[in-house]
Formats: C-alpha cells, sequence, structure tokens
C-alpha cells in the first residue's frame, strides 16, 4: 500500500488527468457548437459541422461525469463546498449541457429552416454557455470562494452567483470561450473537405489568436496586480508533505512567489502560448492535422500552467485563507484513495483503447457532398 502523502498526490494528478480529457474531447465538440451559427453559410455546411462532432460527442461529456464523481470520491469536501455554494453556476451549465441533446437530435427532423435555425442557436447556446460558466469557475479558483469551515468542517458560503463575474474571472471565461472556439475549429478543419477547412481556418487563426492574448493578459494579471495565495514555508516544509497548521499569505503576486513550482507552470504556459501561435499559422495554411496538435498542446499548455500554480491548493477560502481546502485536508481516508487507485489503473487503460478504437472506426472526412447523399442517416 501506498503512503497517504503519495496517494493524495496520486488523485490530484488523476483528476488533473480527467479535467484535460474533458476539455481535449468535449472541449471540441463545445467549440463546434460555438462556431456553428457563424462558420456555416448554409444549412448543409452546418450539418457538416455538427457531423463533424456527432458520432462521439456523447462519449466525449462521459469526462466530466467522472471527473466529477472522482471528485465527490476523493476530495468529499471540495464537492460538498463546490456543489452547494456553486449551485446556481453549476446549474446552469448544467441545461446548457441539456441543450446539446435536443440539438443534435431534433435539428434534422423538420426541413423547415426556421425549425432548424432555431436548434442552430440551442446548440450555439449549448456550447457557449457551459464554456463561461467553466472559464469563470476556473477564474474564480485563482481570486478564492468566500466559504468557511466550522469546526465539525460543515461547509458556509457567503457569496452570490453575481460575486463570481470578477473581471479576472471573466477574461478567464473568455479565454475558455476562445480556446474551445479555437480547439472546435481545428477538430472541424481536420475532418472537412478542402474549401470548407481553409474557411473554417480563418476562424481558428483568430481564435487561437485571442487565446495567444489572453494568456499573455492572464499571467501578467497574475504576476503583477492580482492578489494571490501561498502556503508559507513554515507551514510547509516541502512539496510533498503535508502543512502543519497551515498558514497562507495572501497577496499581490503570490501565486508565483513559488520556487519549486514556478519553472514548470512557467513552462506549460508557454508551452500553451506558442501552441496556440502555431495553431494559428498552420490553420491558416490548411495545415489541418498540425493545426489540430497545436490546439491540443495548447490546452494541455494553459491547464497544466493553471493546475500546477494553483497546486497544493483545490479550493481558496477568501475569508479564511488558513482554513482552505489542500489536497492533504480534502481528501478522503487512505484506504478509500487505495482502493480507487486500483480501479484507476484496471479501467483507465480499457477506456483508453476503446476510445482510441471508436475514433479510428469513426474517422474520415465529412463532406458536403457526403451530406447530400446520406442526409436521411445524419444529424
Amino acid at each position: 500500500m501506498l503512503d497517504a502523502d503519495t496517494l493524495r498526490l496520486a488523485w490530484w494528478l488523476i483528476i488533473v488527468v480527467l479535467i484535460l480529457g474533458f476539455v481535449l474531447t468535449d472541449g471540441f465538440d463545445l467549440g463546434a457548437c460555438i462556431l456553428l451559427p457563424w462558420a456555416g453559410r448554409n444549412d448543409d455546411e452546418r450539418r457538416v459541422i455538427i457531423n463533424a462532432v456527432g458520432a462521439t460527442w456523447e462519449g466525449n461529456q462521459t469526462w466530466l461525469i467522472t471527473a466529477a464523481g472522482a471528485t465527490f470520491a476523493a476530495w468529499p469536501l471540495v464537492y460538498a463546498v463546490s456543489f452547494s455554494g456553486l449551485y446556481v453556476a453549476f446549474l446552469l451549465a448544467l441545461f446548457g449541457l441539456f441543450c446539446r441533446p435536443v440539438g443534435f437530435d431534433y435539428r434534422s427532423k423538420i426541413s423547415d429552416p426556421r425549425w432548424r435555425n432555431t436548434w442552430d442557436w440551442a446548440l450555439f447556446a449549448g456550447g457557449l454557455v457551459p464554456t463561461i460558466v467553466f472559464g469563470l469557475l476556473l477564474g474564480n479558483l485563482f481570486l478564492g470562494l468566500p466559504f468557511r469551515l466550522d469546526d465539525d468542517y460543515r461547509p458556509f458560503y457567503e457569496g452570490g452567483f453575481l460575486d463570481l463575474f470578477h473581471p479576472f474571472a471573466c477574461a478567464a471565461g473568455l479565454l475558455a470561450v476562445a480556446l474551445c472556439a479555437m480547439h472546435g475549429g481545428a477538430y472541424v478543419q481536420s475532418r472537412a473537405d478542402a474549401a470548407f477547412a481553409r474557411r473554417i481556418g480563418r476562424y481558428t487563426s483568430v481564435a487561437a489568436l485571442v487565446v495567444a492574448i489572453l494568456v499573455v493578459v492572464c499571467a501578467i494579471w497574475l504576476a503583477t496586480s492580482l492578489d494571490g495565495y501561498r502556503l508559507l514555508e513554515s507551514s510547509a516544509p516541502n512539496w510533498l508533505s503535508p502543512p502543519q497548521n497551515m498558514q497562507v499569505e495572501h497577496g499581490p503576486g503570490a501565486w508565483l512567489v513559488k520556487p519549486a513550482g514556478m519553472p514548470l507552470a512557467g513552462g506549460l504556459a508557454l508551452l500553451g502560448l506558442l501552441a496556440a501561435l502555431v495553431t494559428a499559422w498552420c490553420s491558416r495554411a490548411s495545415h489541418c492535422r498540425l493545426a489540430f496538435l497545436g490546439s491540443a498542446l495548447t490546452v494541455v499548455g494553459v491547464l497544466g500552467a493553471c493546475a500546477v500554480t494553483l497546486f497544493p491548493f483545490v479550493l481558496v477560502s477568501s475569508i479564511e485563507p488558513n482554513r482552505s481546502l489542500t489536497l492533504w485536508n480534502a481528501s478522503s481516508s487512505p484506504k478509500t484513495l487505495q482502493i480507487m487507485l486500483w480501479v484507476v489503473i484496471v479501467f483507465v487503460p480499457l477506456i483508453l483503447l476503446y476510445t482510441g478504437w471508436v475514433y479510428r472506426v469513426l474517422s474520415g472526412p465529412i463532406t458536403v457532398e457526403q451530406i447530400r447523399r446520406d442526409g436521411k442517416r445524419l444529424y
């Protein structure tokens, strides 16, 4: 059996990987829906976009469900605080996600243009609303959430939904939208015919440049003026050991005062920035596979930098920073973590193999000619 601290670190990595899996797969589904009303000039082109992601979107969103379930099992306190205090935000994202299955299934049932246009905007909302909500929540992780824990570790949330709209959190929300639009555009571009791919590439290129700009803006904001949080070295002797009598410092630029983790965080942020610029160029030059690879590396770089910067915090309390939730004080018992780790070791490789097989079988171009020829059996 692994020691408790190693298990906690392992589950931090597992949940980070699950979130990355969600953004890498379902992120391009959300992005394709965001681009749908703008990139598709007519019904056939919009159906190309829909059917490019239509075969796999349901499987992709299971990464989100798995991440939520893993959070409940590995970090029950995090689940309790977030799903109670952020209930309105999660409910809004959930209702946005509801638009996708009904939109995909009902859009092509009737050929009336008004009917299809209505569902196109429903799919757009189903991509945009959850993306903005998730981006806002990511931004608020750096700002801290207004919750406190009593002596029995019962959480009390003292904020409201509108408090989430801090300027930095709004910038993170815009970054999330641009990131998903870039990723979705790159994926559709890799599956469309040459003429449509070139036009989609313009949208992908613009979104990638917006991502690059916002990455720089948010990084400078974090480094210079945003109040951050860090564990004092006296309470955390090294990066793996749990803090004793946890003491949290709060002040401008505190997120970046981490000698051990900042080279890695900075390297990942630089990877995201450079990959976004490569994606912008490749999508313009119609190097579709390279554009999608660059988009995926951008997602890994940006989210990886966020995870390393936040480490070891999971949820920061802006009311009582010294009672913030970290990967040590928020986790389940070591025995629970050990049992679940064996489940992950057995089943995650099987899921990855099956997912890879599904993408291989369902690969291939989606063209306007195919939509016109086989339209009755497609979305």
